[in-house]
């Protein structure tokens, strides 16, 4: 099978992880003491999908993100309950964990459409 799949699965498994860590801080916003999650994309491909630069003109990411390159907590100022969470930016990376999430869902159907009209013959 196309290896894609494997990375297409791991991309929705990533965003979904990411989903979770996103709506905890949002339904966190007000505890005093909370600090704020998130889940550094590129730190997880680079893990989990072991990405690997087979020539000296690709670049490598720099991205170091937190705990086995997953989950970090956030380093924002804190308000004065110590809590760092902002609405606003949650809300942002919300949407853009939604975007990374869709184009990996049509990725995957546009990957089947074509694997069911190789199996038909082109009909």
């Amino acid at each position: 099978m196309d290896k894609s799949f494997t990375v297409l699965q791991k991309i929705l498994q990533a965003a979904n992880m990411r989903q979770k860590v996103i709506a905890s801080n949002i339904a966190n916003a007000d505890t005093p003491g909370y600090k704020a999650k998130d889940i550094k994309f590129g730190a997880f491909l680079d893990k989990e999908l072991k990405l690997l630069t087979t020539r000296p003109g690709h670049m490598k990411n720099k991205n170091n993100g937190g705990i086995n390159g997953r989950l970090i907590v956030e380093d924002n100022p804190s308000w004065g309950d110590a809590n760092n969470v902002e609405l606003n930016v949650e809300v942002a990376k919300m949407t853009e964990n939604s975007l990374t999430h869709n184009a990996a869902i049509k990725i995957l159907n546009s990957k089947i459409k074509m694997y069911r009209m190789a199996i038909k013959g082109g009909r």
